[in-house]
């Protein structure tokens, strides 16, 4: 099968959503699929206001739409709302191609942070987005039901995985984390507003509370909060250390929709304080996190949940179901309306050079 995947998240960007494409279309290629990534490094792109390292593209419908037709596309998927992924859903929908979206962040709530707006402006366009989707990709059970609430019914159940070969408790911690007060509160993603991190660093748990990431508001914290300690950017057996070294993974967030570093914390034993949200509630159990209004006290409780029960709910995430379900909500190209677009390409590409 020929995918045209099309995304406004992707390297050099360090995200889930960006590691979810990754490690997906990895597993879709070893398994014989090809698959054409169009990405906002292929066209030139503005900084996005506040958040430089996040490129959007400059481009048009048709620009894109020549890709995917040159490509012989058996299936487009849209993974972001972004102006690449808008111009190319244009072009699908000028020429009655379908296609499928995925929702992976709360976009209305992260644009609400960013512009102090309310999200219900920004709902009205995730629902013509998607509004024509031939399925929106959603990981949980929370998203589905909150689509469902905007009048978007066709959601398609797409899971996320966790690396056990990288991910495990026997990963080393830092020699930094043998010196540190117990317990030690880890956080780990993207230091931006919109993850909600201040409410972590204002906690007045005992021990030490840890930040692993970078991003716009690196600085900031760092110069507000000097007792807290700022890592920066891990990855690989270095990030596994971080979480199988810390006591408890706290995750301030309101505004992803599943959150990989839950999971990837509880497969290296480490339990969850977190709130009530959308992702943690569809993830943790009662054994593997604690989750309430006051952060405090879910962090006070979680260091106290046993590892082993965070080992078995991670292992309940796999990525090759996740690929699998992905292929599954694919949305099928009539080969007939293929074989005209690759004509229609072919016989434009002669008369340019006549």
């Amino acid at each position: 099968m020929k995918i045209a995947l099309v995304t406004d998240a992707w390297h050099p960007q360090v995200n889930g959503v960006v590691r979810t494409l990754e490690t997906v279309v990895g597993i879709l290629r070893n398994w014989g699929h090809e698959v054409l990534i169009i990405s906002p490094d292929q066209y030139r792109s503005v900084a996005a206001p506040s958040y430089p390292e996040i490129r959007l593209a400059m481009t048009r419908a048709r620009s894109v739409g020549r890709r995917i037709s040159k490509f012989n596309a058996d299936a487009v998927h849209l993974a972001t709302e972004g102006p690449l992924c808008l111009s190319a859903r244009r072009w699908c929908r000028r020429n009655k191609f379908p296609f499928t979206t995925a929702y992976h962040t709360q976009f209305p709530e992260y644009l609400a942070k960013r512009t102090h707006l309310s999200p219900r402006i920004f709902w009205h366009y995730i629902r013509w987005f998607h509004g024509r989707s031939q399925a929106i990709m959603a990981s949980t059970e929370s998203v589905r039901q909150q689509l469902m609430g905007e009048r978007l019914p066709q959601v398609h159940h797409w899971s996320r995985g966790v690396d056990l070969t990288n991910f495990s408790p026997d990963a080393p911690a830092p020699d930094l984390f043998k010196d540190l007060p117990r317990p030690i509160q880890l956080y780990v993603g993207r230091v931006a507003v919109e993850k909600n991190i201040e409410a972590f660093l204002q906690t007045d748990q005992r021990g030490s509370k840890v930040i692993v990431g970078d991003g716009p508001a690196l600085d900031d914290l760092r110069l507000r909060y000097p007792e807290a300690y700022f890592l920066g950017r891990k990855s690989g057996r270095q990030l596994a250390g971080c979480y199988a070294g810390a006591d408890v993974f706290v995750f301030p967030s309101k505004t992803d929709t599943f959150g990989l570093v839950l999971i990837e914390a509880l497969a290296c034993g480490t339990p969850v304080a977190a709130f009530p949200v959308t992702g943690p509630v569809d993830i943790l159990t009662e054994k593997s996190g604690a989750m309430s209004k006051n952060l405090n006290h879910a962090i006070a409780v979680a260091q106290y949940l046993q590892p082993s029960d965070c080992l078995k709910r991670a292992s309940h995430f796999n990525w090759t179901a996740s690929a699998r379900q992905f292929l599954d909500g694919l949305a099928r190209i009539e080969p007939d309306q293929t074989a005209y677009m690759s004509r229609r390409f072919i016989a434009k590409a002669i008369f340019a050079r006549v």
